[in-house]
């Protein structure tokens, strides 16, 4: 299965930043989880940069974003993957490596997550995520504004 495979040691956030009123909006799986396709595992915890590890192969976002392209059958010029973001998470069974993508509209496009069993929601509404997934949305956060 997809999910097995390549993002056993991967992750996607989804993200939506209006060009004009810079609202910015999460995509959270139909589990809660902002990280596409799979939940970070429990026990999940942040790396300090400083304690990032170099991988043996890396991955480009481009490909995760194909796969949650097809995962989720949306057009493929719907997402973007977002340079310069990458972030690793302790796991209990290894490093994660989380990436973040942009959905690339005018307006958010609520209704399509809907009907993917996912929704778009602000900073404030994901209060009470995972203490990784926290730390997660804020370090995008901060990529995001400074864009």
């Amino acid at each position: 299965m997809l999910t097995d495979g390549l993002f056993k040691n991967h992750r996607l956030m989804l993200y939506y930043k209006g060009d004009i009123s810079a609202l910015t909006l999460f995509a959270q799986n139909g589990d809660g989880s902002v990280c596409f396709p799979n939940p970070l595992p429990v026990l999940s915890s942040a790396l300090e940069p400083e304690a990032f590890t170099e991988a043996k192969i890396s991955l480009h976002p481009s490909v995760l974003v194909n796969a949650i392209n097809q995962l989720l059958q949306l057009d493929n010029d719907l997402l973007q993957a977002e340079s310069g973001f990458s972030e690793q998470i302790d796991t209990p069974g290894g490093i994660v490596t989380v990436h973040m993508a942009r959905f690339m509209l005018l307006d958010p496009p609520h209704k399509l997550l809907q009907s993917r069993a996912c929704q778009l929601k602000t900073l404030p509404e994901l209060r009470g995520r995972p203490p990784a997934e926290m730390e997660l949305l804020r370090r995008a956060y901060v990529k995001v504004m400074e864009s």
